[in-house]
């Protein structure tokens, strides 16, 4: 700064909302969203989530009518995640590389009602599929293996592409899989089908809500430590990411989103890459609840975090609030 007060006066472009708006540095529009839905069996099915208030799961022939209200909001992307029945999980997971699973079903079903109006992103995970709740294969001991776990979830990859997927997002944290899938897909002539992975997903108490969504959260037996990283590393972040990239990932994602803005923030400085954040369940939980308890204005408090995120570096941000966003920004 050159000047000094009074000749100063920062207060001069935000005492007017025309100037606010033009010297507003970072926008937030519908285009920045991804919506996560949930899938579960059935027909004509919208089932309220206790635990996160106004979030459905729907069955498959309601996901069209999803898919073409996202089109009229602008939001451009749709992330699934099937709440597999338990009599289909089993320990191995199998369920994830039938052709005709929830998952599958679901994107074609976004594809038939939209075409390529609206990306479907997917979710790459064994979590939903497993008796047991853990991300991959156990071994007698109850450790998550790795290298086992990766061939499922290539098989898993490349049925969801072959449905129609966009995005694949490995979720699951095991080392290895994101050139394994990339190799795989190209191989498979998925040229196109972009990886978005999860690079730096940690191990977090903010996960409640959405295993309730997707039926694994009173399945889970022991933790998941083994293979998300600890919310204590910042710098183990950036390992996960350069891995990811030099695999063959398209975008990378920080998981969960607010109490990780310093690793969104390092990881673009650092990479210069598209970088996306997840507003999860519990984030999603806690603003409505201080909405409902009168502890804050629930269209306020929304969109101030999604700008939180923007302001960050994130290129866009998976969120719950996506739909009720857009129609706040659309006006």
């Amino acid at each position: 700064m050159t000047a000094a007060y009074p000749h100063l006066r920062l207060r001069r472009t935000r005492a007017a909302a025309w100037s606010r708006a033009l010297h507003r540095e970072t926008a937030l529009t519908p285009a920045d969203l991804i919506w996560p839905l949930f899938v579960t069996s059935g027909s004509g099915v919208e089932e309220p989530i206790a635990s996160l208030p106004g979030v459905s799961r729907w069955s498959v022939d309601r996901i069209g009518q999803r898919a073409r209200e996202a089109v009229s909001l602008g939001i451009p992307v749709l992330a699934l995640f099937p709440n597999t029945p338990r009599d289909l999980r089993c320990e191995t997971g199998r369920e994830a590389l039938n052709p005709d699973n929830l998952m599958c079903r679901a994107i074609k079903a976004v594809k038939d009602a939209v075409g390529a109006d609206v990306g479907v992103l997917t979710d790459v995970a064994l979590d939903p599929y497993t008796s047991h709740g853990q991300d991959g294969l156990v071994d007698a001991g109850g450790f998550v293996v790795n290298d086992a776990t990766v061939e499922v979830l290539v098989g898993q990859s490349l049925n969801q592409a072959a449905a129609g997927a966009d995005v694949i997002a490995p979720s699951d944290m095991m080392d290895g899989r994101v050139g394994a899938i990339r190799a795989a897909l190209e191989g498979a002539g998925h040229h196109n089908v972009q990886i978005m992975a999860y690079a730096a997903k940690y191990a977090s108490a903010f996960y409640g809500p959405f295993r309730d969504a997707v039926g694994s959260a009173g399945l889970l037996k022991g933790d998941k430590r083994t293979y998300q990283m600890d919310y204590g590393n910042a710098e183990e972040a950036l390992r996960e990411v350069a891995a990811d990239l030099a695999e063959g990932a398209d975008s990378v994602m920080v998981k969960p989103g607010l109490p990780y803005l310093d690793i969104v923030r390092r990881v673009k400085e650092r990479f210069e890459v598209p970088v996306f954040a997840y507003q999860v369940s519990g984030e999603y939980a806690m603003i409505e609840a201080a909405a409902a308890a009168g502890a804050g204005d629930r269209d306020a408090l929304v969109l101030e975090t999604l700008t939180a995120f923007r302001r960050a570096g994130a290129s866009g941000v998976l969120t719950y609030h996506a739909a009720h966003a857009a129609r706040m920004i659309n006006g």
